[in-house]
Formats: C-alpha cells, structure tokens, sequence
C-alpha cells in the first residue's frame, strides 16, 4: 500500500507520525508525506495535529485523524502505538525523544494533560535516536513519579545531554533531586515555572541556585491568568534580583498589557537597562 502523511505542522516533530511510519514499513508498506494534488492516489491518509487553532479545513474526510489538535480521546491503535521511532521521517533531528512516564500529578485548569493522560504511570522508552546529539525528556512531571531515581541512573548511563522539555516542577523539588540534575550532562539550560503568584517558589528559586548556577535557569512566568500586574512586576523582579532568567507566557496574547510586559521581559538587551515604569509610560 501507498501510505501519505499529511503535515499540516510542519515546525513539529510529531512522534505519532514516526509510529505510524515504522508500523507501516514493517507492513511492506511505502510510506511519504503526502502531497495534496495527489490524495487520491494513496490507499491511507493519516492527519496528526498537536494544535486546535491549526487550519484543517483542507485534510480529506478518508483522513485518519488523531492528536490533541483533534480531540483528547483518539489514540493510536496499540500494535502502532508499540512501535519504535522511525527517525529517518525526520533526518535533521539532532535529538532523541524520550518519555519515562506519562501524566501529571497537577490538574491546572489551563493544561490537558490530567484529562487526556490521567495521574504519573512508567512508560518504557523508546530507541534513541541513531543521530541524536541529546535526549529530550518530555516528561510532564519528572520528579513527581516515584520511579524518578531510576529513570535518572538510566538517563545518567546514557552519557548524553538531557534537556527536559516540560521543565522541572519547583514545588517538589528537593536536595536529593537537585544533586541528581548536577549529576546530568544538562543541555543548555534548566527550565522551570512560577504559574501561580500564590505559590510562594522564593525559597525554592534559592535552593535551585545552590546547585545550579542562576544564569543556567530559566523561570517562566504565566501571566494574565491568575495575576495581577503588580504580582507579575514582583515574580520578574524576584528572579532578577536572583540572576535568574524571567520568560513571560501571556495567557492572552491579544490583551495590550499582557503583550506589552511579555515583550519588555522577553527581549533581553531592553530588560536589562529599561524598568517597567518607564516601558510602560
């Protein structure tokens, strides 16, 4: 069979995809991204969308469609789902995919994993990339699944970079967690969250330094949501007092304030030598 993927996000590796083509190729199946003028002629069309606001109204109706861009429910069926990466779908990735679990211990209301993954279960990792110059952790809490010293000694055998795309959850982390990070070859930086302004995270941020040095964190700041701007002014100064790199999230990018403060903290060279008072004058 002629097996077409249909891209609508292209900026995306999308792992789905990559399950999807190892499945079919051990079919005997050809496999390639499809291309629109010719739909017709391929006896399977898949669609995965990770996006809701992502332009849909061109993938055919015969289109197996799945991702979080489509619903919460669709899942791949459990002989793809089994399958390893097919990283030549994608041969300029310089990174491995990795999860060793799935869900979160949190249920904040703006983020679907809770109600599309449920509470932290173990996931076995996939095949590192052949090509992969680091692996790209996604777990969504690392530190919440109790399992997470042995998912470390086995990120540590690896000898690898480890960058962990979700970010580090401040509110658990402890000394023994922060020793274990200061054991990993770290890429680039450590991220992590102040979401909520209720969350006093001041004594944890100071405990993070200890281990780690301030210019290697970078703390993402939600705002527009749960804040107001005076709480939003105290978190990014907090962490500016600290050395620590602030990066605003606006909840709503259309709200002239929440834009405005996203683009005052987020370009650097004016951060750094204008305040707020007089940006926003």
């Amino acid at each position: 069979m002629r097996i077409g993927l249909i891209n609508i996000e292209p900026k995306i590796i999308n792992t789905a995809y990559m399950q999807i083509s190892e499945y079919h190729k051990q079919q005997g199946d050809t496999i390639e991204w499809a291309k629109p003028a010719i739909y017709p002629r391929y006896d399977k069309l898949y669609c995965s969308s990770l996006f809701d606001f992502t332009n849909k109204s061109r993938i055919p109706k015969r289109a197996i469609r799945g991702g979080t861009g489509f619903d919460l429910v669709t899942q791949l069926p459990e002989e793809i789902d089994l399958c390893q990466y097919d990283y030549s779908l994608y041969p300029d990735c310089d990174h491995s995919i990795v999860w060793l679990s799935r869900g979160c211990i949190r249920n904040c209301p703006f983020c679907i994993v809770r109600q599309k993954e449920g509470m932290i279960t173990d996931a076995i990792p996939k095949k590192l990339n052949p090509n992969g110059q680091y692996i790209k952790i996604q777990d969504n809490n690392f530190f919440a699944n109790p399992d997470w010293f042995f998912n470390y000694l086995w990120l540590k055998n690896t000898e690898q970079p480890i960058q962990f795309a979700s970010g580090i959850d401040l509110r658990i982390l402890n000394e023994k967690q922060l020793r274990a990070l200061t054991d990993l070859k770290i890429f680039r930086r450590i991220h992590t969250a102040w979401d909520n302004p209720k969350d006093n995270l001041t004594h944890k941020l100071k405990l993070m330094t200890q281990f780690i040095k301030p210019y290697r964190i970078t703390c993402y700041i939600l705002i527009g949501y749960w804040s107001t701007p005076k709480q939003d002014l105290y978190r990014v100064e907090t962490l500016r007092t600290m050395g620590i790199d602030p990066y605003v999230m606006p909840y709503d990018k259309a709200d002239p304030y929440q834009k405005r403060f996203a683009r005052w903290v987020n370009a650097k060279p004016i951060f750094k030598t204008v305040k707020w008072e007089k940006y926003s004058a």
